[in-house]
């Protein structure tokens, strides 16, 4: 239990640096792995019109958007 607590309290230690690391810088100028541009573009060949500025839940569930 010991170990398994030290793990977790570690691992919210490095998720509160990367989050306030991400939540920092200006996403346009965000570059998290060296295929981000690449990871877009494959994203945005299968989900042309999908808004990722306002996710509705809801419009996600609809039957065209399946």
């Amino acid at each position: 239990p010991r170990v398994e607590l030290a793990w977790a309290m570690k691992a919210h230690q490095h998720a509160q640096v990367y989050f306030n690391l991400i939540s920092s810088v200006d996403p346009k100028f965000l570059s998290l792995t060296k295929v981000d541009d690449r990871i877009y573009e494959e994203f945005r060949e299968t989900f042309r019109d999908l808004r990722v500025d306002l996710l509705d839940p809801e419009e996600l569930k609809s039957e065209p958007a399946k």
